[in-house]
């Protein structure tokens, strides 16, 4: 598959828009008006109660008001510390918003199981307070990625907000915790036989070594190498691999992912990065010739669909937003000329595949939250 049909920087085309109509009625808002602005609405309440969740989730607000069971605003300002009006607030911010849950006769909030689940247990599959420092990073990234915009800047992955990494490396831990290692891994053709025999993986663009530390606790007779540019998430995976216990057999490298050291890998893993990388073609070559006979790449995406209007979900949005503030800046950053975008459809992939010389690409799992194509050949 040739890229040439793609116009803008190696990017497909998208859908055409729906018409729009001629006439908008001017007697009133109209319906579509109306119905645009309750969208709107929603966003922008969405936008704003964020920011009282992330600030939940720094201060331990939420795992707080889940260990001590119904409390008043005064009970859980003595708990923690605070400042007990602006505890008073907080809380009742995460009541309108269906957060946490408040009795009026008695004037004490609480948490329900599953708001526990998702906001106070970080063991929990479906905790998801830990990625919420993305959206504050990506609002204090506005400025700059508007001289990006503008071609007056650059903004590669390292010069992030920091809260970023934090935010994807906890924002994702539960899914790869869930999924890696039960079912992604065995969905690969051959791949767990060989890791449980004692295998070589490599990690590209692995973070904070969250799923490098997955991997290295699942399959302890292989040896797993993991590799970023960034040398701070490079640090703080060396640590994680410490505390885990299993750096003996995991070493962490700064490394571009189009010159990772070593060979003969068994399985190439990349998390949520190719799509961020300004030469998915080059890295993807390389990779394949640092592969084992019979090895396979990993490549684990955000979810999407062959078309733009499968993508108008909740998860679209907001990887589609998360590509232009982060994703489609740093690949830019690094030159090249395919830039892919987080909701890159399947084919493009494929293309990728077939161009760096690999015989297959296919998927060979899914979540809500993401697709898994294994490459090979």
């Amino acid at each position: 598959m040739s890229i040439d049909h793609h116009p803008i920087e190696g990017r497909r085309p998208i859908d055409q828009p729906r018409a729009e109509p001629e006439t908008l009625d001017r007697d009133g808002p109209g319906r579509e008006v109306e119905d645009l602005l309750g969208v709107f609405a929603a966003d922008q309440a969405a936008a704003m109660h964020s920011a009282t969740v992330v600030l939940g989730e720094k201060l331990g607000l939420f795992r707080a008001l889940a260990e001590g069971g119904a409390q008043t605003p005064q009970q859980l300002a003595d708990r923690t510390g605070y400042r007990a009006r602006l505890v008073d607030e907080w809380l009742r911010a995460q009541a309108v918003s269906g957060y946490c849950e408040n009795d009026q006769a008695s004037g004490t909030f609480w948490l329900t199981p599953a708001q526990r689940a998702c906001l106070a247990e970080e063991g929990s599959p479906s905790f998801v307070a830990g990625g919420v420092r993305t959206v504050s990073a990506v609002h204090r990234a506005v400025d700059r990625v508007a001289a990006v915009f503008r071609g007056e800047d650059v903004l590669p992955w390292e010069d992030q907000d920091p809260d970023l990494f934090i935010g994807v490396a906890g924002g994702f831990r539960p899914a790869f915790e869930t999924h890696l290692v039960a079912s992604w891994i065995p969905a690969l053709d051959g791949i767990e036989a060989r890791l449980r025999a004692g295998g070589r993986v490599a990690d590209v663009a692995c973070g904070f070594g969250v799923t490098s530390v997955l991997l290295a606790e699942a399959y302890p007779a292989s040896v797993v190498s993991g590799f970023d540019t960034h040398e701070v998430s490079i640090e703080t995976a060396r640590r994680a691999a410490a505390e885990a216990g299993v750096a003996d057999r995991l070493t962490f490298e700064v490394a571009e992912a189009a010159g990772i050291p070593g060979g003969d890998y068994d399985l190439i893993c990349i998390f949520n990065a190719l799509h961020e990388m300004g030469d998915p073609v080059g890295v993807c070559r390389h990779l394949r010739g640092v592969l084992a006979e019979a090895g396979s790449v990993m490549l684990v995406e955000p979810i999407a669909g062959e078309r733009l209007t499968d993508n108008r979900t909740p998860v679209g949005r907001s990887f589609t937003s998360g590509s232009t503030m982060v994703c489609l800046p740093s690949a830019l950053s690094q030159g090249g000329g395919w830039h892919l975008g987080a909701q890159a459809p399947d084919a493009e992939f494929a293309a990728v595949a077939e161009q760096a010389g690999f015989g297959s690409a296919a998927r060979v799992a899914e979540t809500p939250l993401h697709r898994v194509l294994e490459l090979r050949g």
